[in-house]
């Protein structure tokens, strides 16, 4: 069953986030390490929360492994790298949901 790595970035008031970097730099790092290990990758940039409510989260990006085994090598083998990044598009720390898909 495919699992799914959730990187969600919590918006605050004193919140910063480089959404080109984060397009055009870190997402290809992404890919130059995990590329052949993931089914796909999807980022939904908040919006709104609710009629006229300022979006909770600035980021929501979703990406797809065939498994958790697939996952633990990605992680193992160049999650610091890709983690070590995030400075560099934002001052905020990433929640994070490992999740079972189950409809999709």
């Amino acid at each position: 069953m495919p699992i799914t790595l959730q990187v969600i970035y919590p918006a605050s008031a004193d919140a910063s986030f480089d959404y080109d970097y984060y397009l055009d730099s870190h997402l290809p790092l992404v890919q130059e390490h995990w590329g052949e290990m993931i089914e796909g990758v999807e980022v939904a940039k908040g919006l709104a929360s609710g009629p006229d409510v300022p979006p909770a989260y600035l980021v929501i990006t979703t990406i797809t492994f065939p498994d958790m085994e697939t996952l633990d090598k990605a992680m193992g083998e160049a999650g610091g790298v890709i983690v070590d990044d995030v400075p560099n598009f934002t001052n905020v720390r990433p929640q994070i949901l490992i999740g079972e898909l189950i409809h999709g």
